[in-house]
């Protein structure tokens, strides 16, 4: 509890599977109309005017905020958001209200919101090794929305179904949950097709090298991302390689692009020391204070609970929520802290709403904690869902406890949600209670040495591998070169 872009289109998924609030918005679109995109010049199918696309993706840009957190390194933000202005503003769509923030979140990503938000993850930052890389991928993000592709997403989805959304509980709270849910099972709304990733590749190139940028980063970028994808490192792998071109292609079309320039590139701005710099401190990997799975077994330090999932269910932890998917991807659990009432108050206030039904309601005690439990069933616009909520009181919060299948599934599943409810408990474990977040340290070398010998005189938390990664190269035998290095402690 702590995509679209380069990689996936995690967040605009999560924040369009709440859509049911937009699709009144949507809704007051003419019939079909055609707009000029402003990169081609070409008029294309638009049924999202401008200032719904700034809606939307401002609204989603704060469900991004509230759902994922931002860094807490405002130096570092304004940094990023800085270079990524100045870039915006000399696009072909300069007078959008641009935004440009970093997300506290592992994952080695990038994402553009319609309307002109673009979001880092910290985890792509640490494996970045100068501006002009930031750059590329700055430029590939403005490219997504100065081409559009979003809007041209939002207008086929609209007239293919007439209907923008992917179906959530009438319960707010319940659809609350379905929205992270809906990333869970899959439903990845929104993805580029490859021709829109090249293009935004071509407008990327085109922007960085209008900055001044050694676009030659470029090159390198998805060489880094080629050797991520195929290994494992402290930040979690992206599941893009199915909806975007390989690396190994965009390599080759960064050479096609680097063969046709004529720029002079031997003065064009790398500006690694300061970009390197800007890093330190930054952590890497899995924030524990933000909560930790170990298998199955979900920590929270700061919060002193444990909870357990069952065997082999895929687990996310989101700032707002800790979420786990069944195998066959037909039950979902969800934990998360929607206020401060009682267990009884909370619970009456959930079973009390239109459209849900509820038996079984009681208050009871779980692992000596107030709560109060009881089963319901809801229905939703694809059908009708059963399942078995709690909430628990413990050190000033009450924490929701959701599990649900469809309605016909539930029987096969009622026991296990209710085993997960009753592994609530107070962390006493002083390990788990004291584990601390890995960050990525800039030293400076005064000559070249392999990854080996660095580790060897800088000792990090992580693999020789995953040292070689984030300085750039490709393993344990490669070398570093003189100057800034990045160690994680």
């Amino acid at each position: 509890m702590g995509h679209m872009g380069l990689f996936e289109r995690g967040p605009l998924g999560r924040a369009v599977a709440r859509v049911g609030r937009w699709s009144g918005l949507l809704s007051l679109a003419v019939a079909v109309g055609c707009a000029t995109n402003p990169v081609t010049g070409k008029r294309e199918l638009s049924l999202v005017s401008e200032s719904q696309e700034i809606a939307m993706g401002q609204q989603g840009a704060a469900e991004v905020r509230q759902s994922m957190g931002v860094v807490n390194d405002d130096a570092l933000r304004q940094y990023v958001k800085t270079i990524g202005l100045r870039m915006a503003k000399a696009s072909e769509r300069p007078d959008l209200p641009w935004d440009f923030d970093i997300v506290d979140d592992p994952a080695i990503n990038a994402f553009a919101l319609p309307g002109g938000s673009i979001f880092f993850t910290r985890g792509i930052l640490g494996f970045m090794q100068n501006e002009a890389e930031l750059a590329a991928v700055l430029g590939h993000e403005i490219g997504h929305v100065t081409a559009k592709h979003s809007v041209q997403q939002l207008s086929r989805a609209q007239l293919a179904t007439g209907l923008l959304g992917v179906g959530s509980i009438l319960s707010s709270e319940v659809a609350a949950v379905a929205g992270i849910a809906s990333q869970g099972l899959g439903i990845l709304f929104l993805k580029y097709g490859r021709d829109a990733e090249t293009q935004a590749d071509d407008l990327g190139f085109k922007y960085s090298l209008s900055q001044g940028y050694d676009v030659r980063a470029m090159r390198t970028m998805f060489e880094m991302l080629g050797r991520v994808s195929g290994a494992s490192s402290g930040g979690k792998l992206p599941e893009w390689l199915s909806t975007h071109p390989d690396p190994e292609n965009r390599v080759a079309k960064t050479d096609q692009r680097l063969a046709a320039t004529t720029a002079d590139l031997s003065k064009a701005r790398l500006n690694r020391d300061e970009f390197i710099q800007k890093l330190d401190g930054l952590v890497f990997g899995v924030n524990p204070r933000q909560g930790y799975f170990e298998e199955q077994r979900f920590y929270h330090p700061d919060l002193a609970f444990r909870l357990d999932f069952p065997s082999g269910w895929q687990t996310q932890n989101q700032a707002s929520a800790v979420v786990g998917l069944s195998p066959n991807q037909d039950a979902i659990f969800a934990l998360s802290i929607p206020s401060k009432d009682a267990p009884a108050t909370a619970l009456n206030a959930f079973i009390g709403q239109q459209g849900i039904q509820a038996a079984n309601a009681t208050n009871t005690s779980i692992n000596g904690l107030p709560a109060a439990a009881a089963d319901f069933q809801a229905q939703t616009q694809s059908g009708v869902v059963a399942g078995r909520i709690a909430y628990v009181s413990y050190g000033g919060n009450t924490y929701q406890l959701l599990g649900y299948t469809p309605a016909q599934s539930f029987s096969a599943y009622r026991n296990l949600l209710q085993a997960t409810i009753q592994s609530f408990g107070r962390l006493t474990d002083r390990a788990a209670l004291d584990k601390k977040p890995n960050r990525i340290r800039i030293v400076r070398i005064t000559k070249d040495m392999t990854v080996q010998e660095f580790a060897r005189q800088y000792p990090s938390a992580v693999s020789l591998e995953a040292v070689a990664m984030i300085n750039g190269v490709s393993s344990p035998t490669d070398v570093i070169k003189a100057g800034y290095a990045k160690r994680v402690e």
